[in-house]
């Protein structure tokens, strides 16, 4: 199965940096309905069977125009939304910003126990977006494009794909709207294909 894992379209606590994980969260900005206007143009070379999106309101107004385009209904699961921030829950300051990330992307680097402040661990947090991703291969997709969240599509990605690691996530911000792509399955595991848009670099270049 081919995995496209996309980012949400700007929102207005992107603007200010803040760590904004609760539901239902913030809509788009005129440039984040813009960014999600352009998806379908982006993907129109690919064949998407399914298309889900995560309970927050900022991944279902980005997938609204893909779910247009090809005319399909927008699966909505709990289990892709982003990251709990917990005690750091809209804060913006670095130090805050910093703590989530490292915490994250321990759970990339095997940590799975450990916990965001006030948050959850990272099982609980792998487990659930693990549970979304074996229920679209259950469908016989072949390709399933979902509108998630940055740090748990960065973190899920340099804990799930053979050939990637926390290093190259963590160089590697993912932009609104920026895509991740993927191939496998929930059984044989998966590897990183394309990051937006460019094929990886093997480990170690």
């Amino acid at each position: 199965m081919r995995l496209l894992l996309i980012r949400h379209g700007q929102t207005p606590s992107n603007l200010k940096r803040l760590l904004d994980s609760a539901a239902p969260g913030p809509g788009l900005t005129p440039l984040g309905l813009e960014q999600a206007e352009a998806l379908p143009r982006t993907l129109a070379d690919e064949r998407i069977d399914a298309l889900y999106a995560s309970t927050l309101i900022r991944t279902q107004l980005t997938a609204e125009p893909l779910s247009k385009a090809t005319g399909l209904d927008v699966v909505i699961r709990d289990g892709i939304r982003e990251i709990a921030a917990g005690d750091l829950e809209m804060r913006g300051d670095d130090e805050s910003a910093q703590k989530y990330l490292n915490t994250a992307f321990a759970w990339s680097s095997g940590d799975t126990a450990l916990r965001m402040p006030g948050g959850e661990t990272g099982e609980e947090t792998l487990d659930r977006f693990d549970a979304v991703v074996a229920e679209a291969a259950g469908t016989g997709a072949d390709t399933v494009a979902m509108v998630s969240h940055g740090a748990v599509i960065r973190t899920w990605t340099a804990a799930r794909a053979g050939n990637v690691d926390v290093a190259f996530v963590a160089a590697h911000p993912l932009p609104n709207t920026g895509i991740v792509t993927l191939s496998g399955s929930p059984e044989q595991g998966w590897e990183l294909e394309l990051w937006e848009g460019r094929p990886l670099r093997p480990l170690g270049q």
